[in-house]
């Protein structure tokens, strides 16, 4: 019995060798942070082992070998890995793969970054809000696999870095942050095609609950404040400076904005610059969830308002929290409003919650998509466009469906100056005026008719507004479009006061957000 029991506890511990002698396993596959023209990051994690090596070269052939250092995530002996590259040639493709002792990863491809001089156009996707949906499990890797790259594959040639610069993400990556299992199985697998060749940027949403492991994960740019490292950052690609901010109520302070401030007076004077993304999970308004609303990014939204308008340079807040997408603009500014949701959490149905019409957004959709933004420096004309793709909803079913898209100029595009036609030096009832201008006409060939400002005052200087009315071409809210019939060229008035002069003008505004001068001042009388 003695010798068995020797035999037992030599077999548990030749066991218990072998168990730890394993080779390392590669738990997250690699996926690229941080690019610039001459640098990029790559990162994976291994159930074990510190090695962290990507070789890598200008052909499948390899050659090269940089190491890097590895850090643990959780209480065992897993670690995550991330290796700088340096040194590398802008708007190059290059092959890679990582090496921690035995476990060797598949090869693959990035591309680096242009330089803003260098003038070339690319395209970014957006999207937010995938954390799981436990009634549609796999919508995460749907919008990747037959959305994104999908999409890629048909409609460009070439290889994924080629034709996509980099993915923003505005927040809410998983449901419970502070879950190890979901990082790697509702985030990083479902998106490993992807990310492994095209550099991702979060901002952190209220799900990831300030989680150790969103930090530990991301390899985001330093130059936010320093006690607040990544939590808010920049990164400049080509001739768009892209910000990430985080709106979660616990950092909704004045020192996030003040640095705002600084990195907006920065690129005004950064001629290389021509556009400003901002990412951010919370809505300012949200017409599918109104409880979502956060007045921290109104003073964000005034912020890129105010520099969009003093410096010409066109703006966007992407966000999410609210599940469905939406597009707006602002009034008097170039800057758009899109929330890039859902890829993933249940859709914020019509009907489901609280919700309004707001005058800013002209479409609003409770459906799964995506969103591509092609960025073209366009021989010193620059624009960006916007597109929506949806995956549809559980009532009607889409495949990567074009279902939103505009285009916007840096450089202002003004239409024609309407005129005014009715009523003019006229006495009228005041019970109902309709004020009449004229039909739209811009000297740009692909210029239309996209909204339309009237104002009417008792003062001639428009002190005094008694009617401050914006119409856009379209308002789809709640499936319907509350504009249509609206050819934006007349406005009806409702009970003005008897015996009084009135003011009134109107000016329009293309389907590019370039508006034209107010036209020449009318005046009527009541009776």
């Amino acid at each position: 019995m003695a010798i068995k029991s020797v035999f037992s506890v030599l077999a548990l511990f030749v066991g218990i060798v072998q168990l730890f002698a394993q080779d390392p396993v590669i738990r997250i596959k690699p996926y690229l942070q941080d690019a610039e023209p001459e640098a990029i990051t790559i990162m994976w994690e291994t159930d074990k082992s510190e090695e962290s090596i990507v070789e890598w070269g200008t052909s499948p052939k390899l050659g090269k070998k940089t190491k890097g250092t590895a850090f643990p995530i959780n209480y065992s002996e897993a670690r995550v890995h991330e290796v700088r590259l340096t040194g590398l040639t802008k708007q190059t493709l290059y092959y890679y793969r990582v090496r921690t002792g035995k476990a060797v990863s598949d090869i693959y491809q990035f591309k680096t970054p242009p330089e803003a001089h260098d003038h070339q156009a690319f395209q970014l996707a957006a999207m937010s809000d995938m954390q799981i949906d436990s009634n549609n499990p796999e919508k995460f890797a749907e919008i990747v696999q037959d959305g994104i790259l999908h999409y890629l594959e048909h409609e460009f040639d070439g290889s994924v870095p080629e034709n996509l610069a980099l993915v923003m993400i505005p927040g809410d990556l998983v449901s419970e942050g502070g879950e190890y299992y979901q990082w790697k199985e509702h985030f990083f697998d479902p998106a490993q095609d992807l990310f492994s060749e095209v550099p991702v940027y979060p901002v952190i949403g209220n799900h990831e609950r300030n989680s150790t492991y969103y930090f530990k994960y991301f390899s985001l740019p330093k130059n936010g404040s320093p006690e607040h490292d990544e939590h808010w950052w920049y990164k400049d690609y080509g001739n768009v400076r892209i910000i990430g901010m985080d709106t979660n109520e616990e950092y909704q302070n004045r020192t996030q904005l003040s640095w705002l401030d600084d990195v907006l007076a920065k690129t005004k004077e950064n001629e290389e610059i021509d556009f400003v993304f901002a990412q951010m999970h919370h809505p300012h308004k949200s017409e599918l969830w109104l409880a979502g609303e956060e007045d921290y990014t109104g003073q964000i939204v005034k912020k890129l308002e105010a520099f969009s308008t003093e410096t010409g340079k066109p703006s966007i807040h992407f966000f999410g929290h609210t599940h469905g997408y939406s597009r707006g603009q602002s009034r008097d500014h170039k800057h758009l409003w899109i929330n890039v949701a859902s890829a993933g959490g249940s859709i914020d149905n019509w009907g489901e919650f609280a919700q309004q019409n707001y005058d800013e957004f002209t479409v609003t959709q409770d459906e799964y998509g995506f969103v591509m933004v092609e960025v073209n420096p366009n021989n010193g004309d620059p624009k960006l466009t916007v597109k929506r793709f949806s995956q549809g909803n559980k009532i009607v079913k889409r495949d990567n469906e074009l279902r939103d898209s505009i285009t916007v100029w840096k450089h202002n595009k003004a239409p024609e100056v309407p005129k005014t036609i009715s009523p003019v030096n006229r006495t009228i009832s005041p019970s109902q005026v309709i004020l009449k201008a004229s039909d739209f006409s811009s000297d740009q060939h692909h210029a239309e008719h996209g909204a339309s400002h009237w104002q009417v005052s008792t003062t001639e200087d428009f002190s005094k507004l008694v009617l401050d009315s914006w119409k856009q071409f379209e308002d789809w809210y709640a499936n319907q479009n509350m504009q249509e019939g609206d050819d934006l060229t007349d406005e009806k008035i409702f009970r003005l006061n008897a015996g009084t002069t009135y003011y009134w003008r109107v000016r329009y505004r293309d389907k590019n957000l370039n508006w034209s001068d107010w036209s020449e001042i009318a005046k009527f009388t009541t009776e």
